[in-house]
């Protein structure tokens, strides 16, 4: 293969140039303010100082590395980062702290990639648009003179791509027909189809199966590549282990065992990452089956008997990578909040000794096939991720990217520590907390809550990115709660905001606030909440119920009305969101929902409100975001409301998170510092 056209694909060395410039062309600027960029609306939001952009520039350019993949042969890897433009995108690695080596430039972020297994001639990526999350696969054929992308999927479904075949003939991937394609842009069931595909012939591919749902992920190959395991998702709390004969496409459900299906007082139980043993009689994977958190065990086909690897580990398998010859597996403990890797024996299930790593959590793991290395990122309060090496037979662990300079000393960011208070029934709630120096800052600091959402997600241990500047510069403490429903404290915790008892997490954050007070170093009297998602409904709910206790509130791509949300939110989500949120179509529920609404309570909202969103919102549609921003404004509550036309759930591209943030700071100069 020739590799040498590669060079042409590096991006050519800009001059430096002052942080400043660089931001002030990315967002637009007059003379004095920074203006939003064309593909921005702002509305309610007063000029912005330049003087802000300059004093968090340093703040605003961290560049993790994401390790997507080994070559086959090479010792070489695809990264995915940003050196360039407004977004993440491919780059080939081909040594230790070597050049990175811009592979795609597109609009939206690249961050699932895979090299072609036998010979790495070219890779298959995902890839959405404008953050609307319908992705698409593409090839990218390597050793040519300018990269030649061919898109391979087809536009008018949603797809996700799962591993290649361990002969590497071919990709399993799934694809979900999507709501604009649909007639009157509804449908009442949703089916995943599963299909083959040699990337090289993407007219040749096959479907395998039908499958009822949209929950469906997790395929993995059979050593001999006659069957595929699959997961299909029912929510947080519930799964299925499926499997796929290759040749005929039939899918047989393997567990729970039927046995089972029909026994309504039998638990719930979640089953994720299944791979197949070596063997190919048993799988590896994990379960709550046999405890609170999910362990890692062997499940044998025959009997159906589970032998459970990691039951004196009281904490969640969060991942797990077996290699390709199905002798190791690596795998992350979720240990309240920090990510540790774990190597076990694949066959015996016998926990194998790693080599100390640097501090930090530990996330996409992937052994090379030839050279049995193991390839993972890091990331930690003082770093945005970079990707290491363990070699095992060594001992040795060797970091492989260098991080990008960005002007401030990230040494002296502050870690995260653990805090716990106890709710309204005395639930012990916990939560992490990051405080300002103490020899910069002096008296009780003002607080910014930041809700996860999910809601099924969980405040991890990490990097803190562009909130060190609201620590190190602005004086404010950061707490993360972990309210009931976070992940990775036992699936009971994940229960108790099911449904009907919505209001209990918001009530989780009411007896924060109470802690709050009672310590000498916060200020009760200057607290704002802010969310995503989920976190921004619980913003909106936290504005309504403990409007006297905060003086503002920031909402993201937040939930407004679970009623709805759901009717418009894209159909394949829709079951998984009701058995979370509840089903609007059950009369008690839809009252409950009414109820508990926060635009239905708007007129409590009489602090500030700042609302920020996608327009091409999949998950929360747009509609959630200006039906909220229209009711409170009749109540004169002061609201700022930024829209990008270009975005999804959340903002990806650097320029329009630029701005967004430099907003954020104005409203937080405006409310909570004065």
């Amino acid at each position: 293969m020739n590799l040498k056209p590669f060079a042409r694909l590096q991006p050519r060395l800009l001059p430096c140039l002052l942080a400043s410039a660089l931001l002030f062309a990315s967002t637009g600027t007059n003379a004095a303010n920074i203006e939003p960029n064309e593909h921005l609306s702002a509305s309610g939001i007063p000029a912005i100082d330049q003087s802000i952009a300059e004093r968090a520039s340093k703040y605003n350019d961290f560049r993790p590395r994401l390790m997507l993949d080994w070559h086959p042969k090479q010792r070489w890897m695809l990264i995915s980062t940003r050196t360039k433009g407004a977004t993440a995108q491919l780059h080939l690695l081909r040594k230790a702290k070597g050049e990175l080596e811009q592979l795609t430039d597109f609009p939206d972020s690249v961050r699932q990639a895979w090299f072609e297994p036998k010979k790495g001639n070219y890779i298959v990526f995902e890839k959405d648009d404008g953050g609307n999350e319908a992705n698409q696969l593409y090839r990218l054929d390597l050793g040519e003179a300018k990269p030649v992308i061919t898109q391979l999927t087809d536009s008018s479904e949603k797809h996700n791509a799962g591993p290649w075949s361990h002969r590497g003939e071919h990709m399993v991937f799934s694809s979900i027909a999507l709501d604009k394609t649909a007639a009157g842009g509804k449908r009442n069931e949703i089916n995943t189809d599963v299909s083959i595909l040699d990337p090289k012939q993407p007219q040749n591919k096959r479907k395998l199966v039908s499958l009822p749902g949209g929950g469906w992920g997790n395929f993995a190959w059979s050593h001999n590549d006659k069957q595929i395991v699959a997961i299909n998702y029912k929510s947080i709390n519930e799964s299925e282990v499926w499997l796929i004969d290759v040749a005929s496409g039939k899918a047989r459900q393997v567990l729970p065992a039927a046995a089972n299906k029909t026994d309504k007082g039998s638990e719930l139980v979640r089953y994720a990452h299944a791979h197949f043993a070596s063997d190919d009689k048993s799988l590896i994977l994990t379960a709550d089956s046999h405890g609170e958190f999910q362990q890692l065990m062997k499940l044998d086909l025959a009997t159906l008997k589970a032998t459970p690897w990691t039951a004196d580990i009281k904490w969640d398998v969060s991942s797990v990578e077996l290699d390709r010859k199905g002798t190791r597996l690596a795998a992350t403990i979720n240990r309240e909040g920090l990510s540790e890797l774990h190597l076990f024996d694949a066959k015996s299930g016998k926990s194998i000794k790693a080599p100390a790593l640097p501090a930090g959590g530990v996330a996409r793991t992937d052994w090379h096939p030839a050279t049995q290395e193991l390839g993972f990122s890091l990331n930690n309060a003082q770093s945005p991720g970079e990707v290491y090496v363990l070699n095992q037979k060594t001992a040795q662990v060797e970091q492989w990217t260098t991080p990008h300079a960005t002007g401030v000393d990230t040494s002296k960011f502050p870690a995260a520590e653990i805090i716990r208070w106890n709710s309204f029934d005395q639930r012990s709630i916990s939560g992490l907390i990051a405080r300002p120096p103490k020899d910069k800052f002096k008296g009780p600091r003002p607080v910014l809550i930041s809700i996860h959402g999910g809601p099924e997600a969980q405040a991890t241990i990490g990097f803190l990115g562009r909130s060190n500047y609201l620590l190190g510069e602005l004086g404010i403490t950061l707490i993360q709660p972990n309210v009931r429903g976070s992940s990775g404290f036992g699936k009971s915790f994940l229960k108790l905001d099911n449904g009907m008892l919505r209001e209990d997490s918001v009530k989780d954050i009411g007896a924060l606030l109470d802690w709050i007070a009672t310590q000498p170093d916060l200020d009760a009297k200057r607290v704002m909440v802010s969310g995503g998602s989920y976190g921004g409904y619980m913003s909106l709910a936290v504005s309504t119920t403990y409007a006297d206790r905060i003086v503002g509130a920031i909402d993201t791509v937040g939930i407004s009305h679970f009623v709805t949300f759901l009717e418009r939110t894209e159909t394949y989500r829709r079951d998984l969101r009701r058995v979370e949120y509840g089903d609007e179509r059950n009369p008690e529920m839809r009252a409950f929902m009414e109820k508990i609404a926060p635009l239905n309570n708007a007129q409590k909202i009489t602090k500030p409100l700042f609302v920020i969103q996608g327009k091409n919102d999949p998950r929360v549609p747009v509609f959630e975001a200006e039906q909220i921003v229209a009711k409170v404004k009749q109540n004169n509550t002061p609201v700022w409301y930024l829209v990008a036309d270009n975005e999804g759930h959340g903002f990806q591209k650097k320029n329009n998170a630029d701005f967004a943030f430099f907003s954020q700071i104005r409203f937080m100069e405006e409310f909570l510092l004065k």
